[in-house]
């Protein structure tokens, strides 16, 4: 009896690959070949699941951006029944920090992703909605705490602070404590106070 291929369980196999050739060489350097190189698998197979080398990148960034929110899922179910709304942001930026081990893997592969995003539509288009949704959800916390604040500017001044210190603390110009009390600091001026503060 032949065996049952997991067509879903090849592409993300395929997708780890590309995740793990960013994270090391940059999107420039991934090729179909050295992909499957990488995945063990032939670049016939990686070729029957993408089309192109554009359609692997994008499913390769939706794949990890899928990894990244449940990371950041599980560290506000961590919080427990009733967090502040300060505590679920800060939960939610610092797990787009590269910190944990799993965020360090993850960082340069989304860095790569973002750069290549300024001249790949397709990849623009899915960290806009992307990014539209996440300054929403921040949008929505910060509304939540009494106070007369531009909720949507400061949801983007956290974002944008925190795409910047990922990138600092990748290339070392912040340690990564130093990033985690600035972040600290901007949640302070908003929220008020420090974790827990409503």
């Amino acid at each position: 009896m032949p065996k049952k291929v997991d067509h879903q369980e090849r592409r993300e196999q395929i997708a780890a690959a590309v995740c793990g050739l960013a994270a090391r060489q940059g999107l420039d350097a991934v090729t179909l070949r050295q992909v499957a190189a990488e995945a063990g698998v032939s670049m016939g197979r990686v070729q029957h699941y993408f089309a192109g080398k554009d359609e692997m990148l994008l499913f390769a960034f939706r794949a990890i951006s899928d990894r990244v929110e449940r990371r950041i899922a599980e560290a506000v179910t961590a919080l427990g029944p009733d967090p502040s709304a300060r505590d679920v942001v800060r939960a939610l930026l610092g797990e787009l920090l590269p910190l944990s081990t799993a965020a360090r893997d993850e960082a340069p592969a989304l860095t790569a992703f973002l750069a290549r995003a300024v001249v790949e539509p397709a990849l623009a288009e899915s960290l806009r909605e992307g990014g539209a949704g996440l300054r929403g959800f921040i949008a929505e916390k910060i509304r939540a705490v009494p106070g007369e604040r531009d909720a949507v500017r400061e949801a983007a001044t956290l974002t944008a602070l925190v795409d910047g210190l990922m990138t600092q603390v990748l290339t070392g110009q912040v340690e990564a404590d130093l990033a985690v009390a600035v972040l600290d600091l901007h949640l302070d001026r908003i929220f008020g106070g420090g974790p827990g503060a409503r």
